[in-house]
């Protein structure tokens, strides 16, 4: 939608007119086509080579939860790029990693937290935890028909609930099916390894330094079985995106931590060839 760019300054009555706390349901009203779900797309024959997202992994701990991220995109049987970034914060409380089709997915998250902040900016409160997974949940379904072509988003969600003062995890599928996942979680081509790495290191007491080596961990081991997930790359100084949720809010670690972290994993790795045992640093 275009402002009223004439001599007169004003805005069009669409901004000055009362309505519904829901950003989407603004352009869905008045700028229906700038909606990704409402685009029409050209027929295609064959499958369309563009870059993906992959491995995103999640664990909560008594004071909050860690979301983190690998770097690394690929398009088809290539590395598109090395350095992604695929999590972002949704607002002060809470983040959204991104895996499936990277610029559908970047432009759902950027949208995400437009619906937030429009919504605190009208009803003058923070959306819920529950209310935030749940709008998440309706802007999937809205990408149904491009996810039927193969362009797929398929993001994971944790933050902080105020509410409940504990952190919490969801997962969805690409019909906007959402579930609440405890303890840990995993979405993108290297869940399975990811999983399998968290469900053998993962305790409901672990403190938040051990649980985001738990995180760098789970993505170092769903490298190793998965090509399309890039583990810590000393050589280029590209590391994981960890962030962590608590009561204070959204905070991301710093290239120094996560690269502390990151050298650590590999240091141990280097005396254990065949895998951790059942603990963490």
């Amino acid at each position: 939608m275009e402002a009223n760019t004439r001599s007169t300054g004003r805005l069009p009555a669409a901004f000055l007119t009362p309505g519904s706390s829901s950003f989407m349901d603004f352009l869905a009203e008045h700028s229906p086509e700038l909606l990704p779900g409402r685009r029409t797309l050209p027929p295609v024959q064959g499958a369309v080579e563009v870059p993906h997202g992959t491995t995103i992994v999640a664990a909560s701990f008594p004071g909050g939860v860690v979301l983190a991220g690998d770097r690394r995109a690929t398009m088809g049987n290539m590395i598109a790029q090395r350095d992604i970034e695929k999590v972002f914060p949704a607002d002060e409380y809470s983040a959204v990693g991104i895996a499936g089709t990277a610029g559908l997915a970047v432009e759902m998250v950027r949208l995400f937290q437009l619906e937030l902040e429009h919504f605190e900016k009208v009803e003058g409160t923070q959306l819920s935890l529950e209310g935030k997974a749940n709008r998440l949940s309706t802007m999937i379904r809205g990408n149904l028909g491009m996810a039927m072509q193969g362009l797929a988003v398929v993001p994971l969600f944790a933050g902080w609930d105020v509410d409940r003062e504990k952190g919490r995890i969801f997962s969805y599928d690409v019909t906007g099916g959402r579930s609440e996942e405890h303890g840990y979680a995993a979405t993108g081509s290297g869940s399975l390894f990811a999983r399998g790495s968290m469900k053998k290191l993962y305790r409901e007491d672990l403190p938040e330094r051990q649980a985001v080596t738990l995180v760098v961990q789970a993505l170092y081991d769903a490298a190793d079985d998965d090509s399309a997930t890039g583990g810590p790359d000393v050589a280029r100084r590209i590391y994981p995106i960890v962030t962590v949720i608590t009561e204070d809010g959204y905070r991301r670690l710093t290239e120094t931590e996560a690269s502390d972290v990151s050298r650590s994993v590999l240091e141990r790795r280097l005396d254990q060839p065949d895998g951790p045992r059942a603990e963490l640093l």
